[in-house]
């Protein structure tokens, strides 16, 4: 265990609740594997004093923060500069304290796009278009990032087609609406939505239209295995979880507030995921890695 000096180096996550986040077990990985003089901690915050909040932070000598739900609008308004993946999201994740400025980012799309990359190697943003379940902040950060690496289009397909094509009009672009999912040709489907979340219904979806090629990626990690990559793998498809993204959407913050690149390894992987559910019982319920440890989280979001 690092012991804090009086220059310790000072993250943290801001969110309400927070209790949940994996956030301080991950960065807490890192400042023990470089031997940091610093920590990452909760930072349970009420909506209303979230702006009090992030600005006493910065006075008080922290570096930045993380922004959880259900903060991350606001994170985006309290920031004096904010960078082209926050304007492209809508939203910030990241915020770095720096100059006596507040600087914003969303390392989403960062971490989703470096996520696939590891477990799909060799896939390609250009390989064809993308078809994305649901059309929240989520959704809005992966498509960005989709056609800013070069995309050729991304459909979104939502229960509610006036989010959807809000979103797309935002987006502009290379940007569609569909009433259901054209998997046919589709190279990538990823759900952005709750559905196959422990707890939540399963997504309710048939994949074979999808070429032998195209990669099914869920950003829903409990479990780590959705339904919907069930299904993926059983097909012979390649499937991305969504543990991928938690973890490479860290990177970014930990390196401008602790000074060191951090790496996603196989051994981050088995700490932070040591007591996330595998994948769902025959009646819904969760089939745990293990039985002791801290409670697994329970909403999707990629601070925690």
């Amino acid at each position: 265990m690092t012991t804090l000096s009086g220059s310790a180096r000072l993250a943290g996550v801001l969110g309400f609740p927070v209790a949940h986040s994996r956030s301080p077990r991950l960065h807490g990985f890192w400042l023990r594997r470089h031997g940091i003089d610093g920590a990452y901690l909760p930072l349970p915050v009420a909506p209303d004093r979230f702006a009090a909040g992030v600005r006493a932070l910065a006075d008080l000598g922290f570096r930045g923060a993380n922004v959880t739900i259900p903060h991350k609008l606001a994170g985006f308004e309290v920031c004096d500069v904010v960078d082209a993946s926050a304007r492209r999201a809508g939203a910030v994740n990241t915020l770095v304290f720096r100059d006596g400025a507040i600087h914003g980012a969303n390392t989403d799309g960062f971490g989703f796009l470096e996520s696939i990359r590891e477990q799909a190697p060799g896939w390609r943003p250009e390989a064809g278009p993308a078809v994305l379940m649901g059309a929240g902040g989520a959704a809005r950060a992966i498509a960005a990032v989709l056609l800013d690496a070069g995309c050729p289009r991304v459909t979104l397909v939502n229960r509610t087609p006036a989010h959807a094509e809000a979103l797309a009009r935002t987006l502009g672009g290379a940007v569609d609406v569909a009433a259901a999912p054209p998997l046919e040709g589709a190279a990538l489907l990823v759900n952005t939505t709750s559905l196959g979340m422990a707890g939540h219904a399963a997504l309710a979806i048939d994949l074979a239209p999808l070429p032998a090629a195209a990669v099914v990626a869920d950003i829903v990690y409990v479990p780590l295995e959705t339904p919907l990559l069930a299904a993926a793998r059983a097909r012979g498809l390649r499937a991305v979880d969504g543990l991928g993204m938690l973890l490479h959407q860290a990177r970014p913050g930990f390196e401008a507030w602790f000074g060191v690149a951090p790496q996603v390894d196989a051994e981050l992987r088995a700490f932070v995921a040591h007591d996330i559910p595998r994948g769902l019982g025959p009646n819904g319920s969760v089939r745990p890695v293990q039985t002791s440890g801290p409670t697994g989280a329970t909403a999707i979001d990629r601070t925690t």
